[in-house]
């Protein structure tokens, strides 16, 4: 759908008020050319009416105009007609009264549109409302700000939140109209074609929602990008998120720009001279003009080709706005970096990544094109959505967000520029096919060969990506008391630079996943095993842990030190009530409840499950790694099929990634020793026979 079908439908809309108002004009006995009119406000005054959108009028009237059965004479036919009307009956001085109540008010009424009547109303009430805008602009922004503020926390960012909305989510067309109404106070500007590019990408997309939904709704379901795609005539569902969130991700960081440049206006004192704004020169050709970095006026861009760095460097690490305008101009101007870079270089890139401004920088290199010139490479991830629900941003957003949390953690490494690189780069192999980890790490080294790294600290870097995943996973898989586990991770790691850039780099990458990654319990698991690898790799013996984690025991045959059995289980909602859980224990210890008395089974739909046997991964135990769809009763299915061949469970560790349980348990035979062939083969089949059934609990 267009912007003409938008106006056609808005014309068509007016033409049924022109109708209604008229009928109700004579209704009422009044004249035609009565100080009467009906007005057009929010998306219906920007003629921008979307396949199901409401109808926003103001039935507006003189002072001393009775209107009380004109009102309902006009709502009624608009009603039969239809569509969701939205209306409201003002005199001319209560409307400006009710915009200086309500921020949001104000936000539709800018936009009002004469539809019927009295002309004279409503060019009288556009005037009145743009003067009282610009007048009163001071006292009322800093109330529309945090009336977005308080928005955006709700509804997330477009360009990131899985269920973005069009309209309410940052960077949407709510903020699209916050622009112009900001433009309309006359304090700031905003550039008008970006954000009018962007603006129409929205609409466009929001009508064939609507069309998809069947009516207004302005939020996109997973399962929607499809069929979005098909109707904007796209490639795949990537190629249409890429177009919506690419959208948002420009109306967002002119939005924060813009609100930057406003607290910079709210903070000058109100003076009747317009005075040039003053430069305070901070670094060599960079300084700071209200609130933004910018270049010094006698900067020739042309003779430093680090001067886009310098600029990054000096806005991230004072929090300020980089000004677009500097970073275009620098793009078109400034030669190209030293291949490899300089040490002053990299100085400056940890400079930009570990400063508290990184985020907005970033944002305003990525809009003008400037990390094209730094970092080429940045291409294959900008706008990726991550195959995981588990993420909270697009990849791209996530390794900023990881460069985030692993500068509030620098102190804990003596490398701060390769913690710095390796957070940024750790998931660039996610464009391509298979591991990851795998394809990045090449990619990660040769990016840190350019910036000048020496061999070994490319290698480093490379390492890092390569095993950025190999903590967590291992510290929440595996048993980390068995010695074979310490060895796998020592090899891997090297050496205990490697292990202590690794556990910060982990910390990052979780925090900055969701809250989900990096519980209290990950966290322990993980300190746990980085303790233990840096004693193996310093040469040291490794001290015995009083309690393991996620160790649970099961079967009649079970042996234990001390006979005593721990079990440590990561709870996912906050309401739990220990002492109900302890009560129920309790009465299961006692025999009083027979827990497999709610128990029951049916044929699974789900994909088979995998069981897989990991050879290397102990010398005292066998290890069975069990990957199946997550549904309740899965653990007990697989303790009860190795119960039943007399086998037991040493430790099982149990984890959900995303929609899938990945479960992995030691088992041994009743002599302690590991299973054999024949039994291992046993094993699998009957874990496989058991998850064939899907388990559910009775009310």
């Amino acid at each position: 759908m267009t912007a003409a079908e938008r106006a056609d439908r808005s014309r068509a809309a007016d033409e049924r008020c022109r109708e209604a108002l008229v009928a109700g004009l004579v209704g009422a006995g009044l004249a035609v050319d009565a100080p009467v009119a009906l007005v057009a406000v929010g998306g219906y005054g920007r003629a921008e009416l979307a396949p199901y959108s409401d109808l926003d009028v103001v039935l507006l009237h003189g002072e001393h105009t009775d209107v009380s059965r004109l009102a309902r004479d006009v709502w009624y036919p608009l009603w039969d007609a239809g569509p969701t009307l939205d209306h409201s009956v003002r005199a001319l001085p209560e409307v400006v009264a009710t915009a200086s109540a309500d921020p949001r008010v104000a936000l539709g009424l800018l936009d009002a549109r004469h539809v019927a009547g009295d002309p004279s109303l409503a060019l009288r009430l556009r005037a009145d409302l743009l003067a009282h805008w610009r007048r009163h602009a001071r006292a009322q922004l800093p109330d529309l700000w945090a009336l977005g503020h308080a928005r955006a926390e709700r509804m997330g960012e477009l360009g990131h939140v899985a269920v973005p909305d069009l309209k309410e989510s940052l960077g949407g067309l709510r903020d699209a109209t916050v622009l112009k109404a900001l433009v309309a106070t006359w304090l700031v500007d905003v550039p008008h074609s970006d954000l009018e590019r962007s603006r129409l990408v929205l609409l466009d997309v929001r009508d064939e929602l609507h069309v998809l939904h069947g009516r207004a709704n302005d939020r996109v379901p997973p399962d929607l990008w499809a069929d979005l795609a098909g109707r904007l005539g796209l490639g795949d569902a990537e190629a249409a998120q890429r177009r919506v969130r690419a959208a948002g991700r420009r109306i967002t960081h002119l939005s924060r720009l813009t609100w930057r440049r406003v607290d910079a206006v709210l903070a000058r004192p109100t003076s009747p001279r317009r005075r040039s704004p003053e430069l305070e020169r901070v670094a060599p050709g960079v300084a700071v003009s209200a609130g933004e970095v910018v270049l010094d006026a006698r900067t020739d861009p042309a003779g430093d080709p680090l001067l886009l760095l310098r600029v990054a460097a000096e806005a991230s690490e004072r929090a300020l706005a980089l000004s677009p305008t500097t970073a275009a101009r620098l793009v078109r101007r400034a030669p190209d970096l030293p291949c490899p870079w300089t040490e002053e270089a990299r100085g400056l890139l940890t400079r930009l990544l570990a400063g508290p401004g990184l985020l907005q920088v970033w944002e305003t290199l990525d809009e003008t094109g400037s990390l094209e010139r730094l970092l080429p490479e940045w291409e294959r991830v900008r706008l990726l959505p991550h195959a995981s629900v588990v993420h909270r941003f697009t990849v791209d957003r996530h390794m900023v967000e990881t460069c985030i949390e692993a500068a509030r953690l620098i102190r804990r490494v003596s490398r701060p520029d390769v913690l710095m690189v390796a957070a940024l780069l750790h998931d660039i192999g996610k464009s391509s096919r298979g591991d990851h980890s795998v394809v990045g790490a090449p990619v990660a080294a040769d990016v840190a060969s350019r910036m000048g790294f020496d061999e070994r600290e490319c290698d480093l870097v490379g390492r890092l990506v390569r095993h950025h995943l190999l903590l967590p996973t291992t510290a929440t898989t595996r048993d980390t008391e068995d010695p074979a586990t310490v060895a796998l991770v020592a090899d891997r790691v090297v050496d205990r630079e490697t292990l202590d850039l690794l556990a910060v780099l982990t910390e990052a990458d979780a925090r900055a996943t969701s809250a989900q990654a990096w519980t209290s319990w990950r966290a322990s698991l993980v300190a746990d095993l980085v303790a233990r690898v840096g004693h193996v790799l310093l040469g040291q013996p490794v001290p015995e842990a009083d309690l393991v984690a996620s160790r649970i025991l099961v079967s009649d045959r079970v042996w234990v030190g001390d006979g005593v059995t721990a079990s440590a289980w990561e709870v996912a909602q906050d309401d739990v009530d220990p002492a109900i859980v302890r009560q129920h224990l309790d009465a299961i210890g006692e025999g009083r409840v027979d827990p497999t008395a709610r128990l029951r089974t049916t044929a699974s739909t789900d994909l088979p499950a995998r069981v897989l046997v990991r050879d290397a991964a102990s010398e005292a135990s066998t290890v069975l790694e069990v990957r199946v769809e997550d549904r309740p009763g899965v653990v007990y299915a697989v303790c009860r099929a190795l119960a039943g061949l007399g086998v037991s469970v040493r430790s099982a560790h149990v984890s959900t990634v995303g929609p899938q349980a990945v479960d992995v348990f030691y088992v041994v035979e009743p002599t302690q020793q590991a299973l054999n062939d024949d039994r291992v083969s046993a094993a699998v089949d009957a874990i496989t026979a058991a998850l064939a059934v899907t388990v559910t609990l009775d009310a």
